[in-house]
């Protein structure tokens, strides 16, 4: 097989809502979006990917998630939070999800991750917006 190379300068991200399902449109609007990298599910390979997350403004998005394989997530910009928006995550957080562990993330600030799976991506059982929790 020959490497793959990919350049992740290029404009354009494309729609998530076909691996996130349809609740990830909000209001017209992608909530996550993706860039693949490379995808070699067909061959026994896994699938990797540029995850952008972007709620809308004061707000937050909330995933719910199954891993169906082995994932390795880098955050590269943004990061998760709690309900109340306090962000948790960071840039240079790494987080490896085991095949069949459930998993969950709120996401209050635009946020860009590698995601890459050994082989099938999550199934996401939830992903929606919610208002942010009053801090005391």
């Amino acid at each position: 097989m020959k490497s793959i190379r990919v350049t992740t300068a290029t404009p354009g991200w494309s729609a998530g809502s076909p691996i996130y399902g349809k609740d990830s449109i909000y209001e017209g609007k992608e909530l996550v979006q993706l860039k693949v990298l490379s995808d070699r599910r067909r061959e026994g390979g896994g699938f990797a990917y540029l995850l952008r997350t972007v709620p809308p403004k004061g707000k937050l998005i909330k995933i719910v998630a199954v891993a169906r394989s082995e994932e390795h997530v880098f955050v590269l910009e943004g990061g998760s939070c709690n309900k109340a928006g306090k962000q948790l995550g960071f840039p240079g957080n790494y987080t490896l999800n085991p095949k069949g562990q459930p998993h969950s993330a709120f996401i209050g600030i635009e946020s860009v991750s590698l995601v890459v799976y050994a082989g099938e991506p999550d199934e996401i059982r939830l992903i929606g917006v919610l208002d942010r929790e009053p801090t005391e």
